[in-house]
């Protein structure tokens, strides 16, 4: 299957040149000429995505961190701003590279290339086996049991991650709120037990093993 390639820039001979040339080494090109199309096309899951940063009514660093909630794919900025201030933004932003403009594209091709390999041997050390047939693919978010998807919400995938990876390591309510939802989030660690009691009932639904320990009077933990 091909790699999927997002391109967004508002300059139309930017994008067709760009698409050209990607859709030529057979990869699938979408496209988006501004941010709010840009957030549409990312929901579709590209691999990777190339971002303009100076684009109108919203650019390119906003449209990063709004769209870094539900994407895990490399960006990388295409600009021509080259200062290092700016460079320290688009990083800051949650982009990956920083591509400044005029550019040469058998170079962006490699610089594409390289990221996607990265991504691929990353992702294929991301899958972890517990006990009872349940598997967690850290890259694609997903959650598995006996290689059928269990549907979670975002934030309660965060807490599955945030206990699987520091399996029997007991986390309070607090340190939990503190790390998924921020010390300076509106609202209290008591989300946290209703987050943790509807994982536990989507997971009842599948199996009987239980995976989140409660630890009576400290926290919670990660058991199997």
């Amino acid at each position: 299957m091909p790699s999927k390639i997002l391109i967004v820039d508002d300059e139309e001979d930017i994008v067709g040149l760009l698409r050209d040339y990607f859709e030529m080494d057979e990869y699938d090109v979408l496209v988006a000429r501004s941010g709010s199309e840009c957030l549409k096309q990312a929901e579709k899951q590209p691999d990777l995505i190339l971002l303009d940063i100076n684009m109108p009514e919203m650019d390119g660093l906003e449209v990063c961190r709004k769209i870094r909630d539900f994407v895990a794919c490399p960006i990388l900025f295409l600009t021509a701003r080259v200062e290092d201030a700016d460079k320290i933004r688009g990083l800051q932003a949650g982009g990956d590279d920083y591509i400044v403009k005029p550019f040469s594209i058998d170079e962006l091709g490699a610089r594409v290339a390289a990221h996607l390999r990265r991504e691929e041997r990353h992702q294929s050390k991301t899958k972890t086996k517990f006990a009872g047939d349940l598997v967690i693919d850290y890259f694609a978010r997903l959650v598995y049991y006996r290689n059928e998807p269990v549907p979670l919400a975002r934030k309660e995938f965060d807490i599955i991650e945030l206990l699987s990876m520091n399996a029997g390591q007991v986390f309070d309510k607090e340190r939990i709120y503190e790390k998924l939802w921020g010390w300076d989030s509106p609202g209290d660690s008591a989300v946290v037990a209703e987050h943790i009691r509807r994982i536990r009932a989507k997971l009842a639904a599948v199996c009987s093993e239980s995976y989140i320990e409660t630890v009576w009077g400290v926290g919670y933990k990660w058991v199997g």
